[in-house]
C-alpha cells in the first residue's frame, strides 16, 4: 500500500530563531518545505470532491480555527502547543465521530475515514504557509509538521488501562490512497481504526480486550523516517498481541503469513516512487524475510464474517544463486531474495515487515502479531462522481465488523 516523502536530518539545535525559545531536536522531520508551497497531497485538496467530504462532515472549520490559532500565537512554544492541541483534538473528533459521539456535523456517514485525510491536509497546508510574527527556520516548521503529524494520526495518544484484568491489542490502519486515480476513495482500515480505537471488544476465549490504534501516511520516506518503528516501539513489550491492517484484494481478507525486504516501486501519495530493499536500521542483521504470528488456522476457521478469510502463503523471491523472480506459492525457501511478500511490494507488506522486525528484534517472539488485509472497498455499480453510495456504506461497516471479529480471535490466549 501506501507511499512517502522524503525528511531531511535536522543538524542543528536551531539557533536561528530569534525568540528566545530554545527548539529541541525533532524525534523526525519531513522533506525541507517552502513557506506557501502545497505538497502534492495537499493540493488534492482544491478538487471538488475534498471539499464535498469536509462540508459534508463539518471538519471544514478544522483548518481556519487551527489557522487563527496560529496566528494567535505569539513564540514557538505557542505555536507547538496549538499544533499539538488541534492535532489530538482532530484525531479524537474522527474517532468520536466514527462511534456516534457528539454532533455529526453533516449527512456523511459517520463511519467515513475521508474527512479525517482530508482535514489534516487542510490543516498541514495552513501551517506550511503560516508566516509567524516571529523568525521561524525551515527546522522549525518541520517539527511543528511533524508534531502534527503525529498528534492528528493517534500515534501519540495509545493508552492501556493499568492492571492485568484487561488484555491489550494494538491495530494501525491508513490514508486513502490512489487519489489520482479516484480522488473519492476510502480505506477502510483506516475507517476501522476510527471504529476501534479506545474500545473494549470481547475476545474469542471470553475475556476482554482494550483496543488502541493509530493511522499511518501513505509514503515511502514516513516509513523510511522510522515513523512506524518509532510508534510500535514503546508499546509492543505491553500488549498481548497486534496486527498491521491495509486494503488488499477484492472480495477477501488475507492474512498474510510472509513479508518481504523489498520496496516494488509503486508511487506513493506524493507520487514518489521507490524500488529497493527496505530501508531499516542495523541493515547487517536484516533478515529477508519475516513471518506472521498471529493464530492464521484459528482465524481461518473462526468464521468472522461475510468475506473469506485467506491464509495467504505466497511470496515473490530470487532464489539462492538465480536472478530472475519466481512466486512461490508456499512461501520463501532457504536463502532466497525478497521481492514481494504475501502483502505485495508496497507499504503494506512494508508495515507488516517493519512492525514483525521490531517484534523479533525487541526479543518478542511469542507475540501475536502480523499484517490483515481487508477487501477493496467499492463504490456501487454505475457510481462514477458521488462520493458515497448504499452499497459503499454496507462494505464499510461489514469490513469493519469483521476486522473487529478477526482482532478478537487474534486478542484471544493461545
Amino acid at each position: 500500500m501506501s507511499r512517502i516523502r522524503s525528511r531531511t536530518t535536522l543538524v542543528a539545535a536551531l539557533a536561528a530563531l530569534a525568540a528566545p525559545v530554545a527548539l529541541p531536536a525533532p524525534a523526525h522531520a519531513h522533506a525541507a518545505v517552502t513557506a506557501a508551497r502545497p505538497t502534492v497531497e495537499e493540493a488534492r485538496l482544491d478538487r471538488a470532491v475534498p471539499r464535498e467530504i469536509l462540508a459534508r462532515s463539518g471538519f471544514d472549520a478544522q483548518a481556519p480555527a487551527f489557522a487563527a490559532a496560529l496566528d494567535e500565537a505569539g513564540s514557538y512554544a505557542a505555536a507547538e502547543r496549538a499544533v499539538v492541541r488541534h492535532g489530538s483534538r482532530l484525531w479524537q473528533r474522527a474517532v468520536d465521530r466514527a462511534q456516534g459521539r457528539g454532533p455529526a456535523g453533516g449527512d456523511l456517514a459517520r463511519d467515513d475515514d475521508r474527512p479525517l485525510y482530508w482535514a489534516r491536509l487542510a490543516m498541514t497546508r495552513e501551517l506550511r504557509s503560516w508566516e509567524p510574527g516571529f523568525a521561524l527556520p525551515a527546522q522549525g516548521r518541520e517539527r511543528l509538521l511533524d508534531r502534527f503529524e503525529t498528534s492528528s494520526r493517534g500515534q501519540d495518544a495509545i493508552r492501556y488501562p493499568a492492571g492485568r484484568g484487561v488484555r491489550r491489542v494494538l491495530v494501525t490502519g491508513f490514508d486513502p490512497f490512489t487519489l489520482d486515480r479516484d480522488v473519492r476513495i476510502s480505506n477502510p482500515s483506516g475507517a476501522a481504526a476510527l471504529a476501534l480505537d479506545g474500545t473494549l471488544i470481547r475476545t474469542a476465549d471470553g475475556r476482554l480486550a482494550r483496543v488502541e490504534t493509530a493511522v499511518f501516511p501513505v509514503r515511502w520516506a514516513d516509513f523510511a523516517d522510522g515513523e512506524v518503528e518509532r510508534t510500535l516501539r514503546p508499546h509492543l513489550p505491553h500488549v498481548d498481541a497486534f496486527t498491521t491492517v491495509s486494503q488488499g484484494r477484492v472480495g477477501r481478507f488475507d492474512l498474510e503469513r510472509h513479508n518481504g525486504a523489498w520496496r516494488g516501486g509503486f508511487g506513493d501519495n506524493e507520487n514518489v516512487s521507490e524500488t529497493g530493499p527496505v530501508p531499516v536500521t542495523d541493515p547487517a542483521t536484516q533478515p529477508q524475510w519475516t513471518a506472521t504470528t498471529l493464530p492464521y488456522a484459528r482465524i481461518v476457521a473462526a468464521g468472522t464474517g461475510p468475506f473469506p478469510v485467506l491464509d495467504n502463503t505466497s511470496v515473490t523471491e530470487v532464489p539462492a544463486g538465480g536472478t530472475a523472480p519466481v512466486v512461490r506459492p508456499q512461501g520463501p525457501t532457504p536463502g532466497s531474495a525478497a521481492r514481494a511478500g504475501g502483502g505485495g511490494d508496497y507499504l503494506s507488506n512494508e508495515i507488516a515487515y517493519r512492525a514483525t522486525l521490531l517484534r523479533d528484534r525487541l526479543g518478542l517472539p511469542g507475540l501475536p502479531g502480523g499484517h490483515v488485509h481487508t477487501p477493496v472497498l467499492r463504490f456501487g455499480a454505475g457510481n462514477t462522481d458521488a462520493v458515497t453510495d448504499p452499497e459503499f456504506l454496507r462494505e464499510r461497516a461489514a469490513i469493519t465488523a469483521q476486522v473487529r471479529a478477526i482482532v478478537a480471535v487474534a486478542a484471544a490466549g493461545g
